[in-house]
């Protein structure tokens, strides 16, 4: 579903930046915002101090986000590694008007954030949870 909504062309370059941990862009995670209907920029950045927790305190509770975390963890075989995911983050308490531009604005921002494997959709905390939702799936792309 196309909604005319395009992606800031700052968005591309932060995103090269923080894949290559450079500068500025040496983060834990990246959070993005649909701004005026139109463009999908960059909302919040967490440094290297700061958990993949202070990532899903800074999501609002009724908005939707667009997010880019390295999540870092340990393989079956002992390895350490990390694991870019991109997630989705289209609450169920949002009015149906954000659901609707944030779902179909996501296509337009994933084929900007090129070379994220992992894509998870969430519509409660409850599907945020690391443990449960989060370490499993990403342990598959280990």
């Amino acid at each position: 579903m196309a909604t005319g909504v395009s992606v800031d062309d700052s968005v591309s370059d932060a995103f090269q930046q923080f894949k290559l941990k450079k500068g500025d862009y040496n983060l834990n995670y990246m959070t993005f915002k649909i701004k005026d209907k139109k463009n999908i920029v960059i909302d919040q950045m967490g440094g290297q101090d700061k958990s993949y927790q202070d990532f899903c305190e800074c999501l609002p509770e009724n908005e939707g986000r667009y997010g880019i975390v390295d999540i870092s963890f340990e393989t079956d075989d002992g390895r350490s590694t990390s694991k870019l995911v991109f997630i989705s983050w289209n609450p169920d308490t949002s009015p149906i008007r954000s659901k609707m531009l944030y779902s179909g604005s996501k296509e337009a921002i994933k084929s900007t954030l090129a070379g994220v494997g992992i894509h998870i959709n969430a519509t409660d905390f409850s599907e945020l949870d690391f443990e449960s939702s989060i370490l499993p799936t990403v342990k598959k792309f280990a």
